[in-house]
């Protein structure tokens, strides 16, 4: 009896511990193996084999958004293949994105390639945002730009443009800041090139078909709609602040003229002074030799003691002429005081 009871309790160990190894095994067979995610795309129709899901694990590739992705895809009647978007994982795409493009476009009888797709994903643009524009037009708002009309008057333009991505120019297209830079060139050509000012408020669609006729989209990644004008506003008299600001300029360019002209005189003037003192020095001198002169004539007989007095007297008569001069022009400038 006792021999029994220790048989079966040796069985029954030995159950448990069989028990042990296969639950063991089986977490290791489900670590490893990805039957869950295989299981999941069987009941949704799709086949993959277990060996291309086991590699792909093996390879580091995440399993489950990639087999989502390709159950998305099939669902929706896209003919691609599970290695188109294992290849595309590994070149470090968005699966995802790729994927929720290819089923909008389809959706929206729009053709678009998976290659196309994968191609704009792999180049850094969002080809599932790309699509959307595409299919519903997106409207871009320009700043304020600055534009003056032949007048001098400064306008304020703003415009709405409403684009569509071009799916085909989107690799190696320009993007939204090219074509908002384009349409504020041609709104300042457009104002520019009127007459006046009040010719662009009164007829603000000029400035929309003049910019559309010139191909502003080309070589972007946009398809220009339309360029409506939302707002013009009345800004500075440019064409008057400049021409205030050259007569400004010339008056000073004058009143430094006038100051050199001016500086030019008063050294004239006072080298004249100079010149005037250095003549009065000389007759100064030459009168102090005068005497010397006269008596030296005397002295040697060249001249006589009347022609002395005679002289004296011309000198005297002169000095009394002069004197009488001075008393009269004194009197009258004292009667035109009174």
């Amino acid at each position: 009896m006792m021999l029994l009871t220790l048989g079966l309790s040796a069985g029954g160990i030995a159950a448990i511990v069989v028990a042990v190894v296969l639950l063991v095994l089986l977490a290791i067979i489900f670590s490893l193996l990805p039957i869950r995610i295989w299981f999941r795309a069987l009941v949704s129709g799709v086949k993959i084999p277990m060996t291309k899901l086991i590699g792909m694990k093996w390879r580091g590739i995440k399993v489950i958004p990639l087999v989502d992705a390709y159950i998305s895809a099939k669902k929706a009647g896209l003919d691609i293949s599970i290695d188109e978007l294992e290849s595309h994982v590994l070149a470090r795409g968005d699966v995802i994105k790729v994927v929720n493009a290819l089923i909008s476009a389809h959706s929206a009888n729009m053709e678009l390639a998976a290659e196309t797709a994968r191609a704009i994903d792999l180049a850094g643009r969002d080809v599932l945002n790309a699509v959307k524009v595409s299919v519903n037009p997106k409207v871009i708002e320009t700043p304020a730009i600055s534009a003056i009309a032949k007048d001098g008057i400064e306008l304020r333009v703003k415009a709405r443009v409403t684009v569509r991505a071009n799916i085909t120019r989107l690799i190696g297209g320009a993007g939204e800041d090219t074509i908002i830079a384009r349409i504020g060139e041609g709104i300042v050509t457009t104002v520019g090139s009127s007459e006046s000012h009040k010719d662009v408020l009164e007829n603000p669609d000029a400035i929309s078909k003049t910019v559309l006729n010139k191909g502003l989209d080309s070589g972007t990644a946009y398809e220009i709609l339309s360029i409506d004008i939302a707002d013009i506003d009345v800004g500075r008299n440019i064409g008057a602040q400049l021409q205030m600001d050259q007569a400004e300029a010339d008056k000073r360019i004058a009143e430094a003229k006038a100051e050199e002209r001016r500086a030019m005189a008063v050294a004239l003037e006072q080298e004249m002074k100079a010149k005037t003192q250095e003549m009065r020095a000389l007759v100064i001198e030459a009168e102090s030799q005068v005497p010397k002169a006269m008596a030296e004539a005397l002295k040697n007989g060249k001249l006589g003691v009347m022609d002395y007095y005679n002289m004296q007297n011309v000198m005297a008569d002169t000095n009394m002429r002069n004197a009488i001069g001075g008393v009269e022009e004194s009197a009258e400038g004292s009667k035109d005081k009174k």
